[in-house]
């Protein structure tokens, strides 16, 4: 059986990945919902040729517009919706791409990736519980794996926050401790390290701490990396997951800037 680090590296063989964020606008039945769904695809795909054009080495689709989040599972049409949006970025580009569906439901995140082809998760507390702005999150390991296990889907790789951001452990917990309680009991092929919020900056300690207990698993970058702060994070990760930082003049509701996304791979290890 491959290490976690070598089944990343399947997917990443690059020192340090820049993956790109998909930001969907709001999909149907959320309350930013516009009634055209295919200016929304239309948008996330322009998104996806500036990642292409500036260099990016994966991407990611994540339901932002969505906000308010549904703590856990979201509703069937939002499921339906995604699966068209990743199926239509997953032809658009031979890059490997990933599913993450706010706030936390790994379960629709896994079937909308079987389903379109996208190859790994994001998922936002995969072990333990956290407080957040949704209300009380609870670790869904045990329903993901067997479920990965059932669908034959052990391709796609889960990547897990650990401390995730815009919430709290419900009980004090080291970083250490969060990096070994989901790569050894949550099943886990690698760790995301974030700072409080999106787009705000990870502090380069929780990187060298997760990266020391991780064990060879790789540890990502969650939020908050940029050309100033890019040269202190990437020593001791394996990626980095960025949005805001590569939208034009680096603001989240604009659409990406392939010049942006070309300034800052140049500045990742090669």
């Amino acid at each position: 059986m491959h290490s976690p680090g070598a089944r990343w590296r399947e997917l990443f063989p690059q020192p340090c990945a820049l993956i790109g964020v998909v930001h969907l606008g709001p999909l149907p039945g959320s309350p930013g919902w516009s009634g055209d769904l295919g200016a929304v695809e239309a948008a996330a795909l322009a998104d996806v040729e500036a990642y292409v054009a500036g260099g990016a080495d994966g991407l990611i689709v994540e339901n932002f517009g969505d906000v308010p989040f549904w703590r856990g599972s979201v509703p069937p049409e939002t499921v339906a919706a995604m699966t068209r949006m990743a199926l239509a970025v997953v032809r658009a580009t031979a890059l490997p791409v990933g599913i993450n569906v706010l706030r936390n439901d790994a379960l629709a995140a896994l079937a909308i990736a079987q389903a379109s082809g996208a190859r790994f998760l994001r998922v936002n507390v995969l072990s333990g519980a956290a407080v957040t702005d949704q209300g009380l999150i609870e670790g869904v390991a045990a329903e993901l794996l067997r479920r990965r296990r059932l669908l034959g889907a052990d391709s796609v790789r889960i990547l897990a926050d650990v401390l995730v951001k815009h919430g709290a452990p419900l009980a004090p917990l080291s970083m250490a401790e969060a990096v070994s309680d989901v790569l050894e009991r949550g099943g886990a092929d690698g760790v995301i390290v974030s700072g409080t919020g999106t787009g705000r900056p990870t502090d380069p300690a929780d990187v060298e701490q997760a990266r020391a207990a991780a064990a060879g698993a790789p540890v990502l970058i969650g939020s908050g990396a940029t050309p100033l702060s890019l040269q202190r994070l990437t020593a001791g990760c394996d990626g980095v997951i960025v949005g805001t930082a590569l939208k034009r003049h680096g603001q989240i509701a604009q659409p990406v800037d392939p010049e942006r996304v070309r300034t800052l791979q140049r500045m990742l290890p090669q």
